[in-house]
């Protein structure tokens, strides 16, 4: 793989722009290719990904050095690791994309009017998409995947900490679309830790990128969001709680609650905040705090429930608006579902909500009042996920309420064109 940026002593702006020229140039190709050609691509990739293994791993052990010289935290080092298991893993992840369905040139409508006109909403490409993240290097190949998967081309920005990591991945994926015969420009990585290269994405670079996408914490986000010039599609922070109901199965809030919050603290998937209701809270909170406790989990509470809980911590004003991303969630005592709706309409993210109850009527109350891109009825937050469900992957959980919302996979990284066919029809 050629560098994408050419030398040190590059205009870097000249550069950027000219990155988006090829990638515009590498989508047209991207249509032609067709859902089969598409398809080959994304299994060369994934299997040039499998192969690079030692290489990917090699570089990713210099990444995690400079991880724990910067001081991260356990939770970003998680986030950054790779192990032989999570390479293969990534692979698969591009295999399983390449079995989705191709959503380029499908139909989402079809219809007749009056004059005799046929028309069709047909799903096209964005085009060239730019993806900002930081310490996750299985973006790159996700990403990518999903972006050809949809038919677009793609502009990768890592963050430093994951910056080896990433090279190592977008050249394996480079390498398999070359091998499939597909342009490399498809995918291209920026090489450089200078972050005025983010800066001239969010210009567009001369209308070459068509939608950002940000990936990461919620300072990047928030400047994505605040500078982007061309539409972005991403979430500021995952602020997503579990509220226990007085209905709930007693066994199952406490496997749930516990699994939502501590399988994996540092995604944004991670349960941030407990909501139980007054119903219930004296018998049962004992046991998931308990429950909390022994996996490793400190607790914050309100005065309710450090009344029935007292080793908790105060939780404060500001806990109920933190994304801890670690061990740590913060406890709230509420008056049932009406309690725990308003406690998330004024502290919620509109990422993932879940209620926990036997009582349909309650859950259905919350699940239709309730403003997430996710809402989940009995089962743990941590499925907040792209490929749980069965998009094979994501890019992220989209929280806005223009094009696309919650988990954003390959058809959520289309848009659509009208196809009418006439007979012969003039308008009079």
């Amino acid at each position: 793989m050629a560098d994408t940026l050419h030398t040190p002593t590059d205009d870097l702006r000249d550069t950027m722009l000219a990155m988006g020229t090829r990638a515009r140039t590498a989508s047209a190709a991207l249509a032609k290719a067709g859902r089969d050609g598409r398809t080959r691509a994304i299994q060369a990739m994934a299997e040039a990904l499998s192969a690079a293994e030692t290489e990917i791993l090699a570089a990713n052990a210099e990444d995690l050095e400079g991880g724990k010289a910067k001081g991260l935290s356990d939770a970003m080092m998680d986030r950054l690791a790779l192990t032989p298991a999570r390479v293969q893993s990534i692979a698969n992840a591009l295999r399983a994309v390449a079995e989705l369905p191709d959503p380029v040139g499908s139909e989402i409508a079809r219809w007749t009017v009056p004059s005799g006109l046929d028309i069709a909403r047909v799903r096209t490409p964005l085009g060239v998409i730019g993806i900002i993240y930081e310490a996750r290097p299985n973006v790159t190949a996700d990403a990518a995947a999903l972006c050809f998967r949809s038919g677009n081309a793609a502009i990768l920005r890592a963050g430093s900490e994951s910056l080896n990591s990433a090279i190592a991945i977008a050249n394996a994926l480079r390498t398999g679309l070359a091998s499939a015969g597909l342009p490399e420009d498809a995918v291209q990585l920026v090489q450089t830790k200078d972050r005025a290269a983010v800066g001239h994405m969010l210009t567009g670079l001369n209308g070459n990128i068509d939608v950002i996408v940000p990936r990461g914490g919620k300072g990047l986000v928030a400047r994505v969001q605040d500078e982007a010039r061309v539409p972005v599609i991403g979430h500021l922070e995952g602020l997503c709680h579990t509220y226990v109901d007085g209905a709930a199965a007693s066994q199952m809030a406490i496997d749930i609650v516990v699994n939502a919050k501590m399988r994996r603290t540092g995604i944004c998937g991670s349960t941030e905040t407990l909501l139980i209701d007054q119903a219930v809270a004296e018998t049962l909170l004992p046991a998931i705090a308990a429950a909390l406790a022994d996996a490793g989990c400190a607790l914050k509470g309100d005065d309710a429930a450090r009344s029935i809980v007292p080793d908790m911590d105060v939780a404060t004003e500001a806990d109920w608006r933190t994304e801890y991303l670690a061990p740590i969630i913060s406890v709230r005592v509420v008056d049932g579902v009406e309690g725990a709706i308003a406690h998330i309409t004024e502290y919620g993210t509109s990422h993932t909500e879940c209620i926990i109850t036997e009582n349909a009527a309650t859950a259905d109350r919350f699940i239709n009042e309730i403003d997430a891109g996710i809402v989940i009825h009995n089962a743990s937050t941590q499925y907040a996920d792209g490929g749980e469900f069965g998009m094979g992957a994501e890019i992220g959980i989209a929280t806005g309420r223009i094009h696309a919302r919650g988990p954003v996979g390959a058809e959520q990284l289309t848009i659509f064109k009208y196809v009418v066919r006439g007979s012969g029809q003039t308008r009079p």
